[in-house]
């Protein structure tokens, strides 16, 4: 069966973006670069990616506006707008248990959720989400909108690896 699969990175005081929802402070530095990641071999992994639609703007106008990042993949973002589909991305104003209970039954590979905290966040309440694999960067940003923010439910995870790239560490959990 797919799984589900959150993959994102966070800075060490829990944030996926800063005050204003910019992640300028992920970019390259010293720090290492996506090809020195996991990335490459993640997203070999996965053929479908689902995200909301705050998420999906700031990648179309701020992140990638010339060319769409996630080219190759069906593209699902989650939104109450009328937006019209394209080759790729699709919008729903599904739930999340609706449409990955459709996916999940269609033959491929490996579901990506990228995005963003509120999406996430219904994911975790739905109990959805079968692996986290979250990419903790070397900063504090003091504030911002944090990846796991006012849940209700406890989840118990357990740990299934860990990884050093730069002065990034990934965390593989898997749900029990």
């Amino acid at each position: 069966m797919r799984k589900v699969v959150l993959y994102l990175g966070m800075s060490l005081d829990g944030y996926i973006a800063d005050k204003n929802g910019g992640v300028g402070w992920m970019e390259e530095d010293d720090t290492g670069s996506l090809e020195d990641s996991s990335y490459p071999d993640f997203v070999q992994t996965v053929d479908t990616v689902l995200m909301g639609y705050t998420t999906y703007h700031q990648i179309r106008t701020e992140l990638s506006p010339d060319n769409w990042a996630y080219a190759g993949m069906q593209t699902y973002v989650f939104t109450h707008r009328s937006e019209q589909d394209e080759e790729e991305i699709h919008f729903t104003d599904k739930g999340p248990e609706e449409l990955v209970r459709r996916l999940r039954e269609q033959k491929g590979k490996d579901i990506w959720l990228c995005g963003g905290a509120d999406l996430v966040k219904q994911f975790v309440e739905a109990d959805l989400i079968d692996q986290y694999r979250i990419t903790v960067l070397p900063v504090l940003l003091g504030d911002g909108i944090r990846l796991f923010g006012g849940g209700s439910r406890q989840r118990k995870l357990k740990l299934t690896g860990t990884e050093r790239y730069g002065g990034m560490t990934e965390l593989i959990y898997e749900k029990q």
